[in-house]
């Protein structure tokens, strides 16, 4: 299978296969690699105001800036698969 397939995978097995609820910090880290992966470096501003779940993915994003999509990929199956093992 090809990182592509393995990454679209691991997205729907977090949905299903992720019996217990992870940490903010674990999602937070799932929505950033996804969003790395998917799409490459964060885009648009930043969220204003008291949206504080908003700013929190938009800055967990952020951070990854510059890592390339694969890397992102790998990380993210990496991730889903321990998620899902716990």
């Amino acid at each position: 299978m090809s990182l592509q397939e393995d990454f679209k995978i691991a997205a729907e097995r977090s949905k299903t296969d992720i019996k217990d609820r992870p940490s903010n910090e674990d999602l937070l880290k799932l929505y950033a690699l996804f969003k790395q992966g998917e799409e490459g470096d964060v885009s648009g501003e930043k969220p204003g105001g008291f949206d504080f779940k908003a700013i929190a993915k938009y800055n967990a994003w952020e951070e990854l800036k510059g890592k390339p999509s694969e890397e992102a990929m790998k990380e993210y199956i990496e991730l889903v698969n321990k998620l899902a093992n716990a």
